[in-house]
């Protein structure tokens, strides 16, 4: 099975976008329309990917489309009201 090697995040953010995609698809069916591909990548990057060490890309896809919705939820919530804390004190 072939290696794949990005040189930036960038790259791989291109590349793993039809999961992200198929994973907003899957929220939106379960009336979850407020979460984008982005946060998934932002939450994944920041909690699960952070800590591995030379994931591979059916590693990184499986984690996308595996994420329980609940937790991406949680995290959004989280997420929202530290944006909207931040933006009360200006």
């Amino acid at each position: 099975m072939e290696d794949f090697k990005f040189t930036s995040l960038e790259e791989l953010y291109k590349k793993i976008l039809p999961a992200l995609n198929t994973k907003v698809a899957d929220l939106r069916r379960h009336n979850i329309k407020y979460i984008k591909e982005e946060d998934i990548w932002h939450y994944l990057r920041n909690n699960y990917w952070c800590k591995a060490d030379k994931l591979s890309l059916g590693e990184i896809v499986h984690d996308i489309l595996s994420t329980p919705n609940s937790e991406l939820e949680i995290y959004m919530d989280k997420h929202n009201k530290k944006a909207k804390e931040k933006e009360d004190l200006l």
